[in-house]
């Protein structure tokens, strides 16, 4: 039925949060807290640039994912009044470089290659901060495209940012699977017309607007039931 497995990056294979443990080493007690609003301005920051000019040429806002990723730990760290030196922005981000890989990711993706289907990432991060994580992880041997939303200069989830999975694949619409544990993003992809695999990790329900997903479960390892 399926060509094509498109997983998002950051929540689904990869833990925005395993950067917690260093974040509350570096600010005791509000580790927890920090990486939950940075996480949440980071993808604010994402959306302010792309819908401030939704330009197909790109947004002249546009700031690289890794960029925005740094200026919202800034910016969250002001907001709760922690000192963030350049020695802890380092570190911070250097861990941010090399997220932990979720434990079934790689099962997962060996499983969808031995059967003989197309992988790819798709994903907000720019392609040097990708393939980094990728390699970091143990998981690049499995994936055949990183595909980055740098060529469109247009965010996650305008519409542009979706079709470069079908500009960068001899697919069609429905032969792509794609695959997320952000719900904003399961939505937005099965609008561009994708069937969708939700990762619902913590049991939320899903948005309150658009379809619901074609299939959803607890962990990534559930999406081979999909196949």
């Amino acid at each position: 039925m399926y060509k094509l497995i498109a997983f998002d990056a950051y929540g689904t294979l990869f833990d925005v949060y395993s950067v917690g443990q260093l974040a509350d080493e570096l600010f005791p007690g509000h580790g927890q807290a920090l990486v939950l609003m940075w996480r949440e301005r980071q993808i604010e920051y994402t959306r302010l640039v792309t819908m401030s000019d939704p330009n197909p040429a790109g947004s002249k806002y546009y700031l690289s994912f890794w960029d925005l990723t740094v200026r919202s730990l800034r910016y969250v760290c002001k907001r709760m009044h922690l000192n963030l030196s350049s020695e802890s922005e380092n570190r911070l981000m250097s861990q941010y470089a090399k997220l932990t890989a979720f434990d079934d990711g790689e099962t997962v993706l060996k499983t969808i290659k031995d059967r003989g289907l197309a992988t790819a990432i798709l994903s907000n991060g720019d392609r040097e901060m990708l393939a980094k994580v990728v390699d970091s992880s143990g998981l690049k041997p499995y994936l055949d495209k990183l595909v980055t939303i740098e060529e469109v200069r247009l965010f996650k989830t305008a519409p542009q940012a979706y079709e470069l999975l079908l500009k960068a694949f001899p697919v069609q619409k429905k032969e792509i699977l794609f695959v997320s544990s952000n719900a904003w993003d399961a939505l937005a992809a099965k609008w561009y017309g994708f069937d969708v695999f939700w990762v619902n990790r913590l049991g939320h329900p899903f948005e309150e607007i658009g379809d619901q997903p074609d299939y959803q479960g607890a962990s990534l390892s559930e999406v081979l039931k999909a196949l």
